[in-house]
């Protein structure tokens, strides 16, 4: 890994929780949900544009997948299959379903 990427995967890291946020923002993530592959690696790539930071498509999937072993490490992220996690982040969960009335 070069030396920018290793950065970059530093300031991911670092900024975990607000990368979670954004991904929340950008995507369906919610506490139980599916994340795919291709949802993180644009995600980080969609996060770093915000920063006015470009990141190429291989170098954003070079960084999704330190990420996702990041949040496996961490317990946020739970493998479901080669492509997929299942989102383990209580802040994220949803209202309980039901009938309003």
């Amino acid at each position: 890994m070069t030396n920018k990427l290793s950065q970059k995967l530093d300031m991911l890291k670092n900024d975990d929780s607000v990368l979670l946020e954004f991904l929340k923002a950008k995507f369906p993530v919610f506490h139980n949900s599916n994340l795919f592959f291709r949802d993180l690696q644009y995600g980080i790539r969609s996060f770093f544009e915000k920063k006015d930071i470009f990141v190429s498509y291989q170098d954003a999937e070079k960084l999704a997948n330190e990420m996702a072993n990041h949040f496996e490490a961490k317990g946020v992220f739970i493998k479901v299959n080669h492509q997929g996690w299942k989102i383990n982040f209580p802040d994220f969960a949803t209202a309980e379903p039901g009938d309003p009335f």
